[in-house]
């Protein structure tokens, strides 16, 4: 029955976060899927999945802002050329 209610916790959790973008969701779930593993391994899944979900999005919005920076830095490189 404890296993249930992580994987339960989990889905809830995930299913919230997929109305927030699918941007940030695909992180988030990707983070909780890992992270439920890996907390599953030490004996808080629901606890593991939290955690990962939090690590990858913040991994994907920093990956974001990089590419939009590098995406401006060739812009105006470009610009320049011309």
């Amino acid at each position: 029955m404890k296993q249930f209610r992580g994987i339960a916790m989990a889905a809830a959790c995930a299913v919230a976060l997929l109305g927030s973008g699918a941007a940030s969701a695909a992180g988030c779930i990707k983070g909780a899927v890992i992270g439920g593993v890996g907390g599953k391994l030490v004996g808080h899944p629901v606890l593991g999945a939290v955690g990962g979900c939090v690590y990858e999005h913040h991994r994907e919005a920093k990956l974001k802002k990089e590419k939009a920076q590098a995406a401006r830095e060739e812009a105006a490189a470009h610009a320049a050329a011309y």
